[in-house]
């Protein structure tokens, strides 16, 4: 009986009504069938969302993000780069991984989908379209690849570096286990290093892409000139 909440939600869905008024429908007849009653049902649901409450954020960023595209985001931000001189995709995507990793450092998480997406990867294609004109397909490809590198390693190499990172706490349990003394800022000072090391590994993998790109767009003009 109580996998009727499933019914529920799949009739709601058929009918097309509101989304969030269906799932707590669910939510309360599953609860009400198993035993619960309404106030231990409310609990439930008001703890879920709290311990929850990080994806909350994420849905809401995202129809945030669409209305910022459909109002010209991309295009003020590679109108931006445009105009400052020297910019180039492998230079933006250091620059961008450097910030991706002070912030993580100091507890502040940016991401795919609020920066990169909409503000980055734009930027960057704006940075080779001032140059060379319109994109290729390989050419746009490398740049999506560059900038969603450019947010992966500054996460992973600098996120050690804040002391209350999941990451951290896990070192330093797993380590007294085995007999080791140690503490989290031990921990976060052996990971600035690491993050030193992998932005200039990461500057010199941008540097050689921006040559790459360069030499691709000076073969298809001599091939356009022939």
């Amino acid at each position: 009986m109580q996998l009727i909440g499933i019914l529920v939600i799949v009739v709601g869905f058929i009918m097309k009504l509101d989304t969030i008024a269906v799932v707590l429908s669910a939510g309360v007849v599953t609860g009400l069938l198993g035993g619960m009653n309404i106030v231990e049902i409310l609990n439930t649901l008001g703890s879920t969302f709290t311990t929850q409450r990080s994806m909350a954020l994420f849905l809401l960023i995202l129809p945030i993000i669409g209305i910022c595209e459909r109002y010209g985001l991309k295009e003020r931000a590679t109108q931006l780069i445009q105009k400052i001189k020297g910019m180039s995709a492998g230079r933006l995507a250091t620059l961008y991984m450097f910030i991706r990793e002070i912030a993580i450092a100091a507890g502040v998480k940016l991401g795919h989908a609020e920066f990169v997406r909409p503000l980055i990867e734009p930027m960057a294609q704006g940075a080779v379209t001032s140059k060379y004109g319109k994109l290729d397909e390989e050419t746009e490809d490398d740049i999506k690849a560059m900038a969603a590198a450019a947010d992966n390693f500054g996460n992973f190499f600098a996120q050690n570096i804040f002391v209350a990172n999941s990451g951290v706490l896990l070192i330093v349990g797993t380590l007294e286990e085995l007999g080791y003394t140690v503490d989290a800022l031990s921990v976060a000072n052996a990971a600035i290093p690491v993050a030193i090391v992998a932005l200039i590994f990461a500057f010199i993998q941008n540097t050689i892409m921006d040559k790459k790109i360069a030499k691709r767009y000076e073969s298809l003009q001599k091939e356009g000139a022939k």
